[in-house]
C-alpha cells in the first residue's frame, strides 16, 4: 500500500532531514509536499488530501495545533514532531496521539508509521484528532472529556467521569467502567497516572489508580483501602498514604 505524506515544519534543514528519513526506512511513504508555516500547509493538505500528515507544533505565527483547528474534517492520520513540550505531549498522550521527538529516533519513525499506515487502511474520520481538538480547546468539563484507550481489537473514547479505577497486570492496565464494563488496554498504569492526574485520580498503589469521585470512606481496620460505592475495597499501600490523604483532602 502506498502512503501519501505531506511535511509541515517551520525549518527547512527539518524537512530535509525527515524527507531523508522517510525515503531511507520507510520506503512505502510517498512524500507529495512540504511547507514552511501553518498556512501553507493547510493548503497542501487541501490540494494533495494525504494519508499521513508530519506536523510540527511549535512554528512562527500559528501553532500546528492551530492548523488543525482550522480544518473542519480529519481524514488523515497526524504525526507531531516536536521539540519537548510536557503540555503538549500530555495531550497528545491523553488522545492516543502518535508524537515523535526532535532529534528523530528512526525506530520510533517507523513504528509511528506502521501504525499510522494501519489506521489508512480503514479509512475513516480520525476520532482521535477530533478529541485532541476538542481537548486543547477546552470545551468540556473534566468530567465530559474522553480519552482514548487502545483495545487489541479498537480505540474506545471513554469519558473520564466515568472511569472508576485502573488496575495494572504487569505492562497491561485494566479500566473498570460505572457500567460494569472492563477495559484491558496495552499500556503500563504509570502513563495513565500521568494522563489522568488533573482529572482526579489517585495513585493509591503500585497496582491500582482509582477515581476519587466514587470513594466512599477510607476504611482502616485490617490494614488501608478505599471503600468504593461499588463495594470494591482498593488497597492503600504505606507510600502512598500521605499522598492518598492529600489528595482526598482536596476535595
Amino acid at each position: 500500500m502506498s502512503i501519501k505524506a505531506v511535511l509541515i515544519d517551520d525549518e527547512k534543514h527539518n524537512l530535509t532531514n525527515l524527507q531523508g528519513l522517510l525515503n531511507t526506512y520507510c520506503p512505502q511513504v510517498t512524500v507529495c509536499d512540504t511547507a514552511l508555516n501553518a498556512d501553507d500547509g493547510t493548503g497542501i493538505i487541501l490540494k494533495h488530501s494525504p494519508d499521513i500528515v508530519f506536523l510540527d507544533i511549535q512554528m512562527p505565527g500559528k501553532t500546528g495545533f492551530d492548523l488543525l483547528r482550522g480544518l473542519s474534517s480529519y481524514d488523515f492520520e497526524v504525526i507531531f514532531v516536536t521539540a519537548y513540550d510536557q503540555y503538549a505531549i500530555q495531550a497528545m498522550r491523553f488522545a492516543a496521539i502518535d508524537y515523535l521527538l526532535k532529534p528523530i529516533d528512526i525506530n520510533d519513525l517507523q513504528n509511528a508509521v506502521e501504525r499510522a499506515i494501519k489506521k489508512c487502511k480503514l479509512k475513516a474520520q480520525n476520532l482521535q484528532l477530533e478529541n485532541l481538538i476538542h481537548l486543547l480547546k477546552g470545551q468540556q468539563n473534566r468530567d465530559e472529556q474522553r480519552i482514548a484507550l487502545t483495545t487489541l481489537k479498537e480505540t474506545r473514547f471513554v469519558k473520564t467521569g466515568e472511569i472508576v479505577r485502573c488496575e495494572s497486570s504487569n505492562n497491561y492496565t485494566t479500566f473498570y467502567l460505572q457500567d460494569g464494563e472492563e477495559l484491558l488496554v496495552c499500556k503500563p498504569i504509570y502513563e495513565y497516572e500521568e494522563i489522568l492526574k488533573d482529572y482526579g485520580f489517585i495513585r493509591c498503589h503500585q497496582s491500582h489508580l482509582v477515581n476519587k469521585r466514587f470513594v466512599k470512606s477510607w476504611k482502616k481496620e485490617y490494614g488501608d483501602f478505599l471503600l468504593l460505592f461499588n463495594g470494591n475495597e482498593i488497597p492503600v499501600s504505606r507510600n502512598k498514604k500521605e499522598a492518598v490523604k492529600k489528595a482526598m483532602d482536596t476535595g
